[in-house]
């Protein structure tokens, strides 16, 4: 009897339905993603930008993301998270000054790698890695590196920090060559390269990686207001910059093959350390905002461009770059690495990919 009752009431209760599962990605092959420097949207995006081509031409042809967000101050934290899902660090989030290895590195919670530092153990991975394992390809393509995987020696000064007259790279912003398992398998030194490749890797789709990630110079990517070699900075700087590798990226055959191409910035100016998608801090720094007032590294707004994508639309869905990463590695058919695997997090859906079929 007491058997009979516990069904019958079981059957009386509502059923809860199930979370609806993440839609297919579209068929995209080929995905660029171009990282400028440390603008907020308003100033980037709003009336008085001084970057007309990103603000007004780029999301004509594409989708602007209004509500997209940095996950902490400063730079490297940010770039980090981009491949690898990793949190801040104190160290990550001080731009790692000292060049060292991330210690003890032991794997917790979120598969994040604890302790301080700013190079990961060959334990953790990045997307990199991930497309590696699965047959596809990847390039890192850092404007002004003067070798392939360029970094400091580890436990010494990055001598990188600052812009010099003769070369305006900055290691902080290309994160491969914070991860040992790209640094000692030696696909680092392969696939880490010059800007100046891509435009040989462009002339056809078998030569075009699957994942493009570019790294403008600390003048183009609007992170220094004068550059160090007397040209002009800022926002105008990063803005010829686009109008130059957009239009080869996108009259690239790789493009026609089914593309998506991400403008986004790492992190807003410090004074807004605000956040989303449920971001909270990690095992390696009580405050990813660098502030009081906030987990994040504000809000930036990206521009998408794609096939897949309606041009002159508008998305005020909030995402970060945990969420890019995840909707990289959905594109890929990978799985999810980090912070990009939490179970709230969403990825890039219907609201993004909204060209009509």
């Amino acid at each position: 009897m007491r058997r009979i009752l516990l069904a019958m009431t079981l059957l009386a209760l509502p059923l809860l339905a199930a979370a609806p599962a993440a839609a297919a990605p579209p068929p995209i092959k080929h995905v660029f993603v171009i990282v400028l420097e440390n603008k907020g949207f308003d100033t980037t995006f709003g009336p008085n930008s001084q970057a007309p081509y990103l603000s007004q031409t780029l999301p004509s042809q594409g989708e602007l993301l209004t509500q997209y967000y940095g996950i902490g101050h400063n730079s490297l934290d940010n770039y980090i998270a981009m491949v690898s899902g990793q949190a801040p660090a104190i160290v990550t989030q001080a731009d790692c000054p000292f060049y060292m290895n991330l210690f003890p590195g032991t794997i917790g919670q979120d598969d994040q790698a604890i302790g301080q530092g700013c190079v990961y153990p060959a334990t953790v991975k990045t997307v990199a890695d991930q497309l590696s394992a699965a047959g596809l390809t990847w390039k890192g393509y850092m404007e002004d590196m003067a070798s392939n995987c360029e970094r400091p020696a580890l436990n010494s000064f990055d001598q990188t920090q600052n812009a010099t007259a003769t070369s305006q790279y900055a290691a902080r912003h290309n994160p491969f060559v914070y991860f040992h398992s790209l640094i000692d398998s030696g696909a680092c030194a392969a696939n880490d390269v010059p800007l100046t490749q891509l435009d040989s890797d462009l002339s056809s789709s078998a030569t075009t990686p699957n994942l493009a990630f570019i790294t403008p110079d600390l003048c183009h990517d609007a992170h220094d207001a004068t550059c160090a070699d007397g040209g002009p900075g800022g926002l105008p700087a990063a803005d010829s910059f686009l109008q130059t590798w957009v239009p080869k990226i996108t009259g690239s055959p790789a493009w026609s093959d089914g593309s998506l191409l991400i403008v986004t910035f790492d992190e807003a100016d410090t004074s807004d350390a605000s956040s989303c998608c449920g971001e909270t801090a990690g095992p390696n720094s009580p405050n990813p905002g660098g502030t009081t007032k906030g987990n994040g590294g504000g809000r930036t707004g990206s521009v998408l461009l794609s096939q897949f994508v309606q041009p002159g639309s508008t998305n005020a869905t909030p995402y970060n770059h945990y969420s890019m990463l995840r909707s990289i590695e959905d594109i890929f058919g990978l799985s999810h690495l980090g912070f990009a695997a939490k179970s709230d997090l969403q990825p890039f859906g219907s609201d993004v990919y909204n060209a009509a079929g």
